[in-house]
């Protein structure tokens, strides 16, 4: 089975850390086993957080796992002049107007706060759907209801068909923020159809945004992202147990490097963070205790 293009889409929000090296290796491993080109996809459209240096790290950190990519930037100045979302607007605003004419979008002024208030996991349960303001309301995200929703079928790696509910954690998801900014969910979607990926490699905590993508691509008739084939990996946790965080700087890669660390030392770690017995130091080893 081979693939045309997988791709690596981190954030410039933080120094990547050892669950973003555990992911990029496990893209490289899909690649090669399966003839998949590799994209750069940097999604940097929350330019609250957004820096250069973030960037730099980016670079840095797949040069250090020997990561090759075929398409996408190579520098910092290469990545803001010609591969930032911002470049990409136009597709999105596309997308967005297109959803428009839909029924299913309408508008939401809730907060986080106001959301834990209703529900203490953070599950939105559609509580401004019946309020119908105005689509052009001040402050006000646009959602798609998602309550009637019906099951979504996706190709499971390597090749099992399966069908999905959009699970509560992903419910009325957000297309375009209150600051009239474009919404993740969309943006991926619209990223992966454009530049041809067919496989998409994430973390299992990804998994309802899989389901929200393919939900709102089939709305928007982008019926090629529902050919995609999806592998979702298991996630490394802290000594805690915890999701590992860019915020927390947890197991830094720039961290590892500036201490010193060798690429053979980080599979080291890595297999100790995953718990394995037999202790691998190379790319080979790794690829071959995954499987795939």
């Amino acid at each position: 089975m081979n693939f045309a293009q997988t791709r690596i889409a981190p954030t410039p929000s933080g120094f990547l850390h050892l669950g973003n090296a555990y992911s990029f290796l496990i893209t490289k491993a899909l690649a090669q086993n399966h003839g998949a080109k590799i994209l750069l996809r940097i999604d940097d459209l929350d330019r609250e957080r957004y820096r250069q240096e973030y960037v730099q790290d980016i670079f840095e950190t797949l040069d250090f796992l020997e990561i090759q990519i075929h398409q996408g930037p190579s520098s910092v100045a290469e990545f803001e002049s010609q591969w930032t979302q911002q470049a990409r607007m136009s597709l999105y605003q596309e997308a967005l107007d297109q959803l428009q004419q839909n029924k299913l979008l309408f508008s939401c002024t809730c907060t986080r706060s106001q959301i834990l208030q209703i529900d203490p996991r953070g599950i939105y349960l559609g509580q401004c759907m019946d309020r119908r303001m105005p689509l052009d309301k001040q402050e006000a995200a646009w959602r798609i209801n998602t309550l009637d929703a019906d099951f979504l079928d996706y190709l499971d790696y390597p090749a099992t068909q399966k069908s999905s509910l959009i699970p509560e954690e992903a419910s009325c998801y957000v297309v375009r923020k209150k600051d009239k900014n474009p919404a993740y969910q969309l943006c991926s979607l619209i990223d992966d159809i454009h530049f041809g990926v067919d496989l998409i490699v994430r973390g299992q905590d990804l998994f309802p945004s899989t389901l929200a993508q393919l939900d709102l691509a089939r709305i928007l008739g982008k019926v090629v992202f529902s050919k995609a084939t999806f592998y979702h990996h298991h996630l490394l946790r802290d000594p805690n147990q915890n999701k590992l965080s860019k915020s927390a700087g947890a197991f830094s890669i720039r961290q590892l490097r500036q201490e010193g660390k060798s690429l053979a030392d980080v599979f080291q770690v890595l297999g100790k963070s995953l718990g394995i017995k037999e202790e691998f130091r190379s790319f080979e080893e790794f690829n071959q205790f995954l499987g795939l």
